[in-house]
């Protein structure tokens, strides 16, 4: 399975070369300022089993161990890394060309969860 993603301006590109290890929705309030949204999906890919094809990220460490990459043109979150989790790299699944390829397996960090409904027509 190759999998490839971009951000919003195209300039930063990746590629998975195996399946995601895991996919899930992360309510977590990091997570949710650095892509200024209610909640981020993200796809956990092994290290080795990925790759920049495009231009290199720039990063930012928004907390101790944590890196996020960047696009350095569009300001596009593109994956995150985090000692917590060594040998694998989370990369954000909306930037997927094709994201209906994989399927998302759960929900992380629900205690952080928004009480909005994911629904709009919901009251």
């Amino acid at each position: 399975m190759t999998l490839t993603g971009h951000c919003l301006c195209g300039a930063c590109r990746f590629a998975f070369a195996a399946p995601p290890k895991w996919t899930g929705h992360c309510h977590y309030e990091s997570c949710r300022r650095a892509t200024a949204s209610m909640m981020t999906t993200f796809a956990g890919v092994a290290d080795g089993a990925w790759r920049w094809t495009g231009a290199t990220p720039a990063t930012y460490h928004s907390s101790p161990g944590v890196t996020r990459h960047f696009c350095p043109t569009c300001g596009s979150q593109l994956a995150f890394r985090s000692t917590r989790w060594p040998g694998e790299t989370h990369f954000h699944a909306a930037l997927l060309d094709d994201p209906a390829r994989i399927e998302i397996e759960g929900n992380f960090h629900t205690e952080e969860r928004l009480s909005w409904p994911l629904d709009p027509d919901q009251p």
